[in-house]
């Protein structure tokens, strides 16, 4: 060792056990050094002698292709030094030839890739594995995502498995999701989003601009994102949206082919979305609504044309989703005026172009609860997503034209049941009270006000393009009046299953008619039954029912509706996605003309799968799990096929069960070896021809 020779670097150690530990960031499947912003963490580094004051060290972190000094995408920093654009370094300890330093980035610096470099006078040492990856970081107090609760940093940034909230809102249920934001891959994919994004390096301090990018990169539309969009029931050459059972695979293959893996649904988008928030240190969750509105005019009404069967008729251009899932992400907006920090809406569903792109968000969901509608980005569209009118018109035949009557309008019916899954437990938490105030509410009525002021509706007319021969009562209804349509007869409807709605048996239904008032009553029924996607579009007709009935009032009549197997069943095999009963009322009080319509969406109901696995398991030491399923169902369960998957046990498999008979028992099973510690879970799916919503999940504790 000459002590006079120039100083060079030997070695450096990221310290990654250390340092990720402290970050929460251990998780990560990744050589690479996984630090968050504003938090320091420490490197090693070994010199070919001792420290000495004259001399001249630095770190180099470059971000991006050419990293430059003037450009804010090149730091150097100097231990003891002034921070550099909001970083700092110091040294810990010299130990003859060792200097642990610390190095503190900006709370606000860009989040990315950064490389290492070590400058001693002339020389560059370049460390392998050099580049570091930087996040945000929910843990520190000056990070625009600062979360305080433990408990919520746990569920929102760290949980990689949760569930997504489908079904109607009748009959909700959790189908399970592996989000994977720590599996291998993923934060590559993530980071390739990012450059792909093209946002400036400015522009990725904030999340609410890397959110908002994001919403456009995980659909394919208009920027070859992550996920192709198809509801057109026909899912040849990729795979069909019921099929997936978590992001993982999915974002693998991006990363792989760099191309948009075929094909999604609503909650496929948002359970992607919601990986690459979380895997970029953004708070995030999964948000569904149940009859959530999709208009395409911005004038907060939904139109629905019924024949007279009763049947509803495919020719609006605006509809409500039985259900519909986007993200919130928490964040402070520095871009829009105090007091609408906290979680913000953002949709990766392509529906409606946002400035030219179909993105969606950051939408403060506290601006959409007060009515503020006028900030950005999208807030009107979120707005009447939860809180649109639904009218309801009968398209009836007049010397062979159609013509339009209006039987009622439904100011409670939309966004309904706005579910989350609930911090650090396996269950349904209901937040419509955050997007919302009480139905009805003064509050309601305030908020509802302010958002009309900056909406300023046209007409309500109806705008399925046949809007010529329409037949209205006056100009602009827009009913400002938020009660249940008022009849002179307190006339109401309810619909439910008598019996499980199992695929295979008849459906039975029940359609009851009440009266309030004292009188008697001469009540024309309508009641009709189809089968539609979740997206309101109507797949097949089932049957209807006309009836007359008298009631002396007040009292109420229960009206059978009984649809056979055969008049479904073919539907239902011919589809690769998962449909929904629709039933539809329409009642009329022949001496008062009162008019009433109800529907109900309701899901068919299946044999579950059960999991039988030990309760623990040691770590890097094999268990059996199996998979146990009856078919129960009277009908044959044709092509069948098994996915699961357990992340940090096994990767996503899939069994091919062929045709299962009916009362028939089903069993498969797999070898596990778990390759991580805590709380694991394995999440199973089974699909066949008749059936597509059967799934499963277990959990298992995996220990030292």
């Amino acid at each position: 060792l000459f002590p006079d020779s120039s100083l060079k670097v030997t070695r450096v150690d990221f310290l990654k056990s250390q340092n990720t530990q402290q970050h929460h960031t251990d998780g990560y499947n990744i050589k690479n050094l996984v630090v968050r912003r504003g938090q320091p963490f420490q490197v090693q580094v070994s010199l070919n002698r001792e420290l000495r004051a004259d001399d001249k060290l630095s770190l180099r972190f470059g971000i991006g292709e050419n990293p430059m000094k003037n450009r804010g995408s090149l730091l150097s920093l100097k231990p003891e030094r002034e921070d550099f654009n909001g970083w700092k370094i110091s040294v810990v300890k010299k130990d003859g030839t060792e200097c642990l330093l610390s190095v503190t980035s900006s709370p606000n610096a860009p989040v990315g890739k950064y490389n290492l470099h070590v400058k001693t006078g002339t020389n560059i040492y370049k460390p392998e594995n050099g580049v570091i990856y930087l996040l945000f970081n929910p843990w520190c107090e000056d990070d625009v995502v600062y979360m305080a609760n433990e408990a919520q940093k746990k569920e929102y940034v760290l949980n990689d498995t949760g569930y997504i909230y489908v079904g109607s809102a009748y009959s909700i249920y959790d189908r399970p999701w592996n989000f994977g934001q720590f599996e291998e891959f993923i934060l590559d994919a993530c980071m390739y989003l990012l450059d792909k994004s093209k946002l400036s390096l400015t522009e990725r301090r904030d999340p609410a601009n890397v959110s908002r990018a994001m919403s456009a990169l995980v659909n394919a539309n208009d920027d070859n994102g992550v996920v192709l969009g198809s509801w057109s029931g026909n899912y040849i050459g990729g795979t069909p949206p019921m099929d997936w059972i978590g992001s993982v695979t999915i974002l693998q293959k991006y990363y792989k082919t760099k191309k948009p893996v075929k094909y999604g649904q609503c909650w496929v988008f948002a359970g992607v979305l919601n990986t690459v928030m979380r895997c970029l240190g953004v708070p995030s969750r999964c948000v569904s609504t149940f009859d959530s509105a999709h208009d395409t005019e911005g004038n907060l009404t939904v139109d629905i044309y019924l024949n007279e069967k009763g049947e509803k008729l495919n020719i609006s251009f605006d509809s409500v989703w039985n259900f519909h899932v986007w993200n919130d992400v928490w964040m402070k907006r520095s871009d829009i005026p105090n007091g609408f920090d906290g979680w913000q809406a953002i949709d990766s569903t392509p529906q409606e172009q946002s400035q030219g792109r179909f993105q969606c968000g950051p939408c403060s969901v506290k601006a959409v609860k007060e009515g503020d509608v006028y900030l950005p980005y999208d807030s009107k569209f979120v707005y009447a997503e939860v809180n649109a009118d639904r009218v309801y018109w009968l398209v009836r035949k007049v010397n062979g034209r159609d013509k339009y009557y209006k039987i009622a309008t439904e100011t409670q019916d939309i966004g309904k049941k706005i579910s989350t899954k609930a911090v650090g437990q396996n269950r349904r938490e209901d937040i419509t009270r955050e997007y919302k105030y009480p139905e009805g509410s003064k509050e309601e009525r305030m908020s509802m006000q302010r958002a009309y002021s900056f909406i300023r509706p046209s007409g309500l007319m109806p705008r399925s393009g046949y809007a010529s021969t329409v037949q209205t009562l006056g100009g602009n209804t827009q009913p400002l009046v938020l009660n249940e349509p008022a009849t002179k007869t307190g006339l109401h409807i309810e619909i439910k299953n008598t019996e499980p709605l199992h695929p295979g048996n008849p459906l039975e239904i029940a359609i009851t008619v009440k009266v309030s008032a004292p009188g008697n009553w001469t009540i024309d029924l309508t009641g009709s039954s189809q089968l539609q996607y979740y997206t309101g579009k109507v797949q097949a007709n089932l049957g209807t029912t006309k009836e007359t009935i008298n009631l002396e009032g007040p009292s109420e009549m229960q009206i059978p509706l009984k649809i056979a197997p055969d008049a479904y069943m073919k539907t239902l095999s011919s589809v690769e996605d998962e449909v929904l009963i629709l039933v539809t009322a329409i009642a009329e009080v022949r001496e008062t003309k009162d008019k009433l319509t109800k529907e109900t969406s309701m899901r068919f109901q299946y044999p579950p799968i059960t999991v039988q696995m030990p309760e623990t398991a040691k770590l890097y030491n094999d268990f059996p799990c199996a998979f146990i399923f009856k078919n129960k169902l009277n009908v044959i369960l044709e092509n069948c096929k098994l996915l699961v998957e357990g992340l940090g046990i096994f990767k996503m498999t899939t069994f091919d069960m062929g045709d299962i008979m009916p009362g028939r028992i089903m069993k498969s099973e797999i070898i596990c070896t778990p390759t991580r510690l805590g709380e694991r879970k394995i999440v199973a799916k089974l699909i066949s021809n008749q059936i597509k919503g059967i799934s499963t999940e277990k959990g298992i504790t995996i220990i030292e």
